[in-house]
C-alpha cells in the first residue's frame, strides 16, 4: 500500500491547481408507491392465504441491506410459530461472510437478525447436501441445517440484477439457488460464468423446489427510497411465475440518476450492504460482465467511503476509477477476492487508484476527464446509489437535467464535508 505520509505533499502539488466545481443540493420529485407502515399487518396479509408449514421450519435470510428486514423477519417468525411451527434462521448468503459460519452469522447481526431480535435461533453452517444436477449440468446444494429441516422458507427482496438479465434476476429463486448453497452452491451456479446465469438460476431453483421442502418465499418490493412497499407471500408452486411478474414491478420503481452522461460521479459510501456490487451498477452504468447494460455514460466514477458492514468486502470497487486513501484501508483483500472467485468477476476485486484523501480523489477524477475544464465537468454526487432523492449537482448537471428540481442549498464550492439534510 502506498505510504500517503510520504507522497500526500506530491499529489497535493500536482492537483493543487484543479478547482472542485460549485454544486447545490437538490430533492427530485421521485413519483413512488407509499412505503408500508405496519409490517406486522403487511407480512400477516401476505401469508395469510398460504398454507403454513409445521415442525421445524428453515427461515433463509440473506445479506444485502434490506429495509427493515429484522422487522419483517421476526413478523414472518410470529406468523409461522402462531400456526405450530418451530421457526430457526438460517444465512442464506452464499459465500458472503467470507465463507464461514461465525462470519455469516455477523453479517446477520450486522443486519439487525438474532436470536433476540427476531424470537428465534440463528443456526449457521457452511455444509450443504447436494440435490443433483439441473439439466445444464449445473450441481446445485442447499444448506445442510435447512435439508434437514422439516420445511423452508425464505425472505427476499425482489430487484434487477447486478450482472445479468433474465425474467427471474434477485429475488427468493436466486436465494434458492444460490444463497441456500453457501460457497458450494454459490460456486456451482456461477462457475459457468454471468452468461449462463439467466438459466441457471431458475433451474437450480427449480431442482429446490422440487424436493418439496420449499413451503412458500416472502418477496418484498422496495419505492424508490428504498423502503417496502408491498410484501407477497408466494407458494412454491407459483414462486417462479410471481417473481417475474414481480422484477417487472421492481424494474419500474427503480429510481435512476436524471443524466444519460455524467463526466465525475461521486458515490459517498459504496459496500456489500449496499449493493452486492458496492455500488449499484444499475444506477453508475459500470457492469461487471457483458450480459448487462444501461445506466448513464460515466466518465470517471469515484468511491470514497466503504459502509462499516460490509466487513472489508470490497467487491465491485474495481468498476471504479478512484477511491480515497480512507476506502481503501478497509478494503479486505480475503472476503473480497474469495467473492470474485465465487461469482469469476475478477474485475471487481481490483483496487482503483488510491488518492489520500476524499477531496483529491475527486480533484483527480476531474483531471483524468479529457479536454474538460473542471468548471465545466457534469458532476453528480450522491449518498449512495440507494438513495437518488437528493444529490449534489453541479452548474453544468443543473443546466442538463430535463425534471422538476427542488433547490435545497444554492451553488457553493464543493465541501464534501456537507451531507444531504
Amino acid at each position: 500500500m502506498i505510504d500517503f505520509a510520504k507522497t500526500r505533499e506530491r499529489f497535493e502539488s500536482e492537483l493543487g491547481g484543479v478547482a472542485l466545481p460549485s454544486v447545490a443540493l437538490v430533492e427530485r420529485e421521485l413519483r413512488t408507491p407509499p412505503a408500508l407502515d405496519d409490517i406486522d399487518a403487511a407480512v400477516a396479509a401476505a401469508l395469510r392465504p398460504l398454507t403454513a408449514p409445521h415442525g421445524r421450519v428453515a427461515v433463509g435470510v440473506g445479506s444485502r441491506g434490506i429495509a427493515r428486514i429484522d422487522e419483517i423477519v421476526r413478523a414472518v417468525v410470529r406468523e409461522l410459530r402462531a400456526r405450530g411451527a418451530e421457526p430457526f434462521i438460517v444465512p442464506a448468503m452464499g459465500s458472503h461472510g467470507a465463507s464461514t459460519a461465525a462470519g455469516q452469522a455477523e453479517v446477520l447481526a450486522h443486519l439487525g437478525i438474532t436470536e433476540a431480535s427476531v424470537n428465534a435461533p440463528v443456526r449457521a453452517t457452511m455444509e450443504t447436501v447436494s440435490l443433483g444436477r439441473t439439466a445444464g449440468g449445473v450441481e446445485v446444494f442447499v444448506d445442510a441445517l435447512a435439508h434437514a429441516a422439516d420445511a423452508i422458507v425464505v425472505v427476499n427482496r425482489v430487484k434487477p440484477h447486478t450482472s445479468f438479465r433474465g425474467e427471474i434476476e434477485s429475488g427468493p429463486a436466486k436465494m434458492l439457488a444460490i444463497g441456500l448453497g453457501k460457497q458450494d452452491g454459490a460456486r456451482s451456479v456461477h462457475e459457468p460464468g454471468w452468461g449462463g446465469m439467466r438459466a441457471n438460476v431458475p433451474a437450480a431453483a427449480e431442482l429446490v423446489l422440487q424436493t418439496g421442502k420449499v413451503a412458500f418465499a416472502v418477496a418484498i418490493l422496495e419505492n424508490a427510497d428504498e423502503k417496502p412497499c408491498r410484501i407477497v407471500g408466494m407458494p412454491a408452486a407459483e414462486l417462479l411465475a410471481l417473481e417475474a411478474v414481480l422484477l417487472e414491478e421492481a424494474k419500474a420503481i427503480l429510481p435512476r440518476l436524471p443524466l444519460d452522461r455524467i463526466d465525475v460521479l461521486v458515490v459517498d459510501r459504496v459496500g456489500k450492504s449496499v449493493s452486492g456490487g458496492g455500488g449499484d451498477p444499475n444506477i453508475t452504468g459500470r457492469f461487471p460482465s457483458t450480459y448487462i447494460s444501461g445506466g448513464p455514460d460515466v466518465t470517471r466514477l469515484v468511491y470514497l467511503a466503504m459502509t462499516e458492514d460490509s466487513d472489508g468486502n470490497g467487491n465491485g470497487i474495481g468498476l471504479c476509477d478512484v477511491v480515497s486513501a480512507e476506502l481503501a484501508a478497509r478494503w479486505d483483500p480475503l472476503p473480497t477476492y474469495l467473492n470474485a472467485l465465487t461469482t469469476t468477476a475478477a474485475g471487481n476485486a481490483r483496487l482503483p487508484m488510491v488518492m489520500p484523501t476524499k477531496e483529491l480523489a475527486v480533484a483527480a477524477a476531474l483531471r483524468m476527464c479529457p479536454g474538460l475544464e473542471p468548471r465545466d465537468a457534469v458532476l453528480v454526487r450522491i449518498a449512495d446509489t440507494l438513495h437518488l432523492r437528493r444529490m449534489w449537482l453541479s452548474q453544468p448537471a443543473l443546466a442538463a437535467i430535463r425534471e422538476p428540481l427542488r433547490v435545497l442549498r444554492e451553488l457553493a464550492p464543493l465541501s464534501l464535508a456537507d451531507g444531504y439534510a
